[in-house]
């Protein structure tokens, strides 16, 4: 019996090492394949026994995961779980059999987009059944995939790159910070909208609004305002900035630190990153992680400055413990599984099992994207406080944009 709950960041890197274990010793789910032109042919391989025993696999996969998920993290209702991930799994299955299409193929379009897509219809046109709810675990599905993205990025590259991400998201998040904190406060938002938005903004969305409303004591009212503002305005960031990175002949480093500088959400970065290549995905995902290595060094410094400025509600004064608390730990399963992959494991192991981690990777940025779009509702985004939070983050965004872009240039170029 548990006696204490693990965090949510730790429960990704355990289910992420244990499927790199796995696949490393020789079970290997694969994604069911497709590739059709016509009705025919879709039907035929969509029967196909061999992608069937594909799909009931992963299925069983991702349950048994999020079942082991619920027992570390001390939850042991798993009602309407199997119900509501079959429903997750049958839309994010039907978003690959979309982009299996030749013709949409031919576009390039991802997986992922095709999730997300699906899971706006259902939210705001059908309506979100309850007995999905359950399923819904946008936060960790990503997590998971980030961690085995460590397992495809050689660590070389990040020393290689990794002091010029530091220095850009250095210079980035400090300066949007405070253009951030300084808009909320011209527009006329209260202090805890300011924090939390700025973050959000600075930072890496989600994470950073969920880092800042602890260290604040934030009301989770607000809090889940601006993470619906983060998943919305990263939708249409993630379609249209690689294809103003390719109108402008960008090159891999600068296009990719520019997304992975901007764009909030780190399945987002790196849907946006594949769409340019793997070059692009590396450095967006240099840039990204370097953003949320400096969560926890932000948390401590909020923490620090809503304590002194805030005295008389009596909050807790911060201490260098924050930092760690605050950390985003699946980064360093990230870091980790890199280390893993480039001076541990054999080459002819990495050789084999780095197909079949990509394609798991691969499927659990889908399952989140679904999960983002069942969770997104548009008409409630701008009824909050008269519209002020949503147009406070979209100036806001839009500054970071430029001035990131500005950066990238003179960093990566």
């Amino acid at each position: 019996m548990l006696t204490k709950k693990l965090h949510e960041d730790w429960i990704a890197v355990i289910i992420a090492f244990l499927t790199i274990a796995l696949v490393v010793t020789g079970l290997k789910p694969m994604l069911p394949k497709y590739n059709w032109a016509n009705g025919s042919s879709l039907w035929q391989q969509v029967s196909d026994g061999a992608n069937l025993l594909h799909i009931g696999a992963l299925f069983l996969w991702v349950l048994g995961s999020l079942l082991l998920a619920r027992f570390l993290a001390g939850d042991h209702n798993i009602k309407g779980l199997f119900t509501g991930l079959l429903a997750i799994v049958l839309i994010s299955l039907l978003a690959q059999v979309i982009t299996s299409n030749k013709i949409i193929k031919g576009f390039g379009i991802e997986v992922v987009l095709f999730s997300l897509l699906l899971g706006l219809f259902v939210s705001n046109v059908i309506g979100l059944p309850d007995w999905i709810k359950p399923a819904l675990q946008t936060e960790l599905y990503i997590k998971i995939g980030l961690v085995l993205l460590g397992t495809n990025i050689i660590f070389g590259d990040i020393l290689e790159a990794g002091l010029l991400g530091i220095i850009q998201s250095v210079v980035v998040v400090f300066t949007v910070w405070y253009f951030s904190f300084w808009l909320c406060k011209m527009i006329g938002l209260d202090d805890e909208f300011r924090m939390m938005i700025s973050s959000a903004v600075s930072i890496c969305g989600v994470s950073a609004a969920i880092a800042t409303s602890g260290a604040i004591e934030g009301d989770n009212k607000k809090l889940s305002h601006v993470i619906s503002l983060v998943m919305i305005v990263a939708i249409p960031m993630m379609l249209i900035m690689p294809h103003i990175a390719l109108w402008a002949g960008m090159s891999p480093a600068v296009a990719g630190a520019w997304l992975g500088g901007t764009i909030d959400t780190s399945g987002a970065v790196v849907a946006a990153g594949t769409k340019l290549g793997d070059e692009a995905l590396k450095y967006a995902t240099i840039v990204k992680f370097s953003q949320n290595v400096l969560l926890g060094i932000a948390a401590f410094i909020i923490s620090l400055y809503w304590s002194y400025n805030k005295k008389k509600a009596n909050y807790e004064k911060p201490t260098l413990r924050t930092i760690w608390e605050r950390f985003p730990k699946f980064v360093l399963g990230f870091i980790a599984a890199s280390l893993l992959f480039s001076f541990v494991l054999p080459s002819p192991v990495v050789t084999a099992t780095k197909g079949s981690l990509k394609e798991l990777q691969t499927y659990w940025f889908a399952l989140a994207f679904t999960c983002i779009g069942l969770e997104t509702r548009f008409t409630d985004i701008f009824k909050v406080e008269n519209g002020k939070p949503a147009l406070a983050f979209i100036i806001a965004q839009l500054f970071n944009i430029f001035f990131t872009l500005i950066v990238s240039y003179l960093v990566f170029r």
